[in-house]
């Protein structure tokens, strides 16, 4: 990642996971969670954003002052982070129609195409290349980090077959999931057991039976998001930074919560006062 660091490299490992997370709720393509809501839902691209980007928007701003205000020795200070990463070797042709794809999907996006169609369409194309050899692109694929995922969903739809029964559903639908500090608390504290993308397969019997369905999606997609910056185990993304940080700086799992946890609930607040 880097050659030398001069100065403590964990606030900055952390502010990436946790803008990853925040980030990501703007957009049904901005994580997996969000484009299971916008499969379930048939949300529009457009009218997602609309809703959540604002509430990534300041999340994002949040995040910046709390972890520089609980690192302050760390953000104050004149020395620059002298990191060293290894010259990148850029492809201007790859890299020019790796752009112009891009934009064209956010435009097939915002203009109502579906995402499940356009997003295989754009990475077929981007595949399409001499430049780089497949099995270079290839070796890139965390296989480990998918199967945790298959395994995930594998639990989760035996949960959803042996326990989710009528009964069970109904009861859960008494405790009021339609009121917005009940929806987001029960999704903050399943997105930490589970990981928020089983999370939202768990939720699905429960949202179309709300009485406003299409809010309690826009909802769902900022809770499960907002809550996996709480801790290590809320979300991939935090899972693949602390990761790829070895050997640079560990990062356990309560050293992550001491600014999860606060960054979490304040971003979770926001988001259910916009949403409310």
């Amino acid at each position: 990642m880097t050659r030398r660091l001069r100065r403590n490299p964990v606030p900055y490992l952390l502010a990436v996971a946790m803008a990853a997370n925040i980030g990501s709720a703007a957009t049904i393509t901005g994580n997996p969670q969000n484009i299971l809501i916008g499969s379930f839902s048939q949300i529009p691209y457009a009218m997602f954003a609309a809703h959540l980007a604002p509430v990534a928007g300041i999340g994002l701003v949040l995040t910046v002052l709390l972890v520089a205000w609980m690192h302050p020795a760390e953000f104050r200070r004149a020395e620059r982070l002298d990191a060293r990463p290894a010259p990148p070797h850029l492809h201007g042709p790859l890299a020019a129609k790796t752009v112009l794809v891009v934009l064209l999907m956010m435009v097939a996006f915002f203009s109502g195409q579906p995402p499940a169609k356009v997003a295989p369409v754009g990475g077929g194309f981007l595949l399409l290349t001499r430049v780089v050899p497949s099995h270079r692109i290839y070796g890139e694929i965390d296989w480990p980090l998918l199967l945790m995922f298959a395994g995930l969903f594998v639990v989760v739809a035996g949960f959803e077959k042996a326990l989710l029964t009528p009964e069970l559903i109904v009861e859960i639908g008494a405790i009021g999931l339609d009121r917005m500090p009940v929806l987001a608390a029960v999704t903050t504290a399943l997105s930490n057991l589970v990981s928020n993308v089983p999370a939202v397969l768990v939720f699905k019997p429960f949202i179309p039976h709300l009485a406003d369905p299409m809010l309690g999606w826009l909802r769902l997609a900022m809770a499960s998001t907002l809550a996996g910056n709480l801790t290590i185990l809320g979300s991939v993304a935090n899972l693949i930074v602390v990761e790829r940080s070895r050997g640079v700086a560990e990062i356990g799992f309560w050293e992550y919560s001491r600014a999860g946890i606060p960054v979490g609930l304040v971003t979770m607040a926001i988001g259910v006062w916009m949403l409310r």
